[in-house]
């Protein structure tokens, strides 16, 4: 690739394995001379780390594309990640791109970009993602203080709606050791925090014949401010890794536990691993061991075969938990996957309608959590400013606004929690 190339930049899409993966790719480009800047400034050269969990994904990364040939109708644009690992021909035929590569060539991106011929069309790199055995460890550092460090990727499970498996691959993880180095590197790069990051994390340690339990209690003993699990699964949360956080000097009271829907009837047809009474007992684990941990679970609506029935049965379960927030999905069919050939459809509009339904259940039920902290003190990392405060989370991740000055930008600071404010609450730093 020619030297004139010197500003690019990068967006990443989806899950935070995304966003530790776009750092670790972006530094190759940062040594060899290139100058970074946001997607939406002037770039020789883009790259979109893209997802494809959703057809919303899909549709999304397209529109991306057309926003960088807006930006620079010469640029260079690459596109690499799940979506690419999935639809590389698809991808290849979008008017502007020259590069397509999937999920196990992008961390050789810069390679693949100097052996790209710029006059020869679009380009598609992509191997046998059944074949891929090696794991490629990551952080991101530098946007936030947080770090998302990645300790595990593939999955061996089969979720009948997911395309995950396919994108990424088997299961596969680094030893602990490595990992250990892999989160010190992270920390003498300036992180406060480090978010465990994985497609499935409870699966790290398969191949080294070490465990997730392993990992965290090495994990507690690093020099970092704050140690958080990102996302884990019911029936790999166990009792002896609530009980060990409920101590840890390091790992915070947050847990994001998929839970996907509160129906067993659903849940089967799904393929999930766990029945409702297991995603019930985790949850009582945590609020009995850490009653102020703040507890996330993903949502799937309009799932195939979920009737009306269905459906308020697993609000009704969600409002039985008493967790504090949730992601909501709208199912979306994606090719390949079992789901896409299951009887009983459920119509977009009543999709649309139940997803919005949960999603101001969500809003409501996070109000109601973050509100049982006001007037209290909890330590928050702050990371950024925006509208002229400094933002920042509480160790069970609620989100915080303070008026300050930047010094306190990657710090923890004692704070009161003061009020209520659209969708995070006011503090004062306690002097």
């Amino acid at each position: 690739m020619s030297t004139e190339y010197k500003k690019i930049a990068f967006h990443t899409m989806g899950c935070k394995l995304n966003f530790s993966e776009t750092s670790m790719i972006s530094k190759d480009f940062v040594n060899r001379g290139f100058e970074k800047v946001t997607y939406k400034e002037y770039a020789d050269f883009y790259v979109l780390n893209t997802c494809s969990v959703t057809d919303n994904a899909d549709k999304e990364a397209r529109k991306l594309i057309r926003q960088a040939k807006r930006s620079n109708p010469n640029a260079k644009i690459a596109v690499i990640g799940c979506y690419a690992q999935l639809n590389p021909e698809e991808i290849s035929n979008i008017k502007g791109v020259d590069l397509v590569v999937g999920s196990e060539n992008k961390f050789n991106l810069l390679n693949e970009l100097d052996r790209l011929d710029l006059n020869g069309g679009s380009k598609v790199v992509r191997s046998n993602i059944k074949e891929t055995s090696s794991f490629i460890p990551s952080y991101s550092i530098g946007d936030r203080t947080r770090s998302y460090l990645k300790i595990q990727d593939g999955c061996d499970y089969v979720c009948s709606f997911c395309t995950i498996p396919l994108a990424r691959g088997k299961s596969r993880s680094d030893s602990i050791k490595k990992t250990i180095d892999l989160a010190n590197q992270a920390i003498n790069e300036g992180a406060k925090e480090l978010v465990l990051t994985g497609v499935n994390i409870g699966d790290f340690g398969k191949q080294t014949n070490e465990s997730f339990f392993d990992l965290i209690k090495e994990l507690d003993n690093l020099d970092v401010h704050r140690l958080r699990i990102s996302s884990i699964e019911p029936n790999l949360l166990t009792k002896e890794i609530i009980e060990f956080c409920s101590v840890s000097k390091k790992f915070v009271p947050h847990f994001h536990i998929p839970l996907q829907s509160g129906s067993d009837k659903i849940l089967t047809l799904m393929q999930r691993r766990y029945k409702r009474s297991r995603y019930f007992e985790c949850v009582s684990i945590i609020k009995d061991l850490i009653p102020d941990a703040t507890i996330g679970a993903d949502v799937i609506v309009g799932f195939p075969g979920e009737s009306d029935n269905d459906f308020v049965e697993s609000h009704h379960f969600i409002d039985e938990l008493k967790i504090s927030y949730l992601h909501v999905f709208t199912y979306s069919e994606r090719a390949n996957t079992r789901a896409i050939n299951l009887e009983n459809k459920v119509d977009k509009k009543i999709r649309s309608k139940r997803s919005l339904i949960l999603r101001n259940f969500s809003k409501k039920i996070l109000e109601a959590h973050q509100n049982k902290f006001i007037k209290s003190s909890r330590p928050v990392l702050f990371e950024y400013l925006k509208n002229d405060k400094i933002i920042g989370y509480t160790d069970n991740y609620i989100k915080v606004a303070v008026e300050a000055d930047h010094s306190i930008i990657n710090t923890v600071q004692n704070v009161k929690l003061v009020s209520s404010d659209m969708g995070y609450i006011k503090g004062e730093l306690v002097r």
